[in-house]
């Protein structure tokens, strides 16, 4: 009777905290949004206006920046 007491406690609390899941997602994002500071603001306003002009963001031309001269390196090699 102990065991299936704590059978159904447990599966209650499954089904009941399933569902807050949500709400946390949402609740750590706004903390993380909320506790930004100046400098993170600022890239990120660079890198809307750098992804309106070209269509592609700060990270992907440094990344295609870096790719290119190491192919360079690798071909003087």
């Amino acid at each position: 009777m102990k065991n299936l007491r704590l059978y159904l406690l447990a599966a209650a609390l499954a089904v009941l905290t399933t569902s807050c899941s949500e709400f946390a997602l949402l609740a750590s994002g706004a903390s993380i949004a909320g506790t930004q500071n100046v400098y993170v603001k600022a890239y990120n306003g660079a890198d809307i206006l750098t992804i309106m002009y070209t269509e592609k963001g700060i990270k992907t031309h440094a990344y295609e920046q870096l790719r290119s001269k190491t192919k360079a390196i690798k071909g003087l090699q």
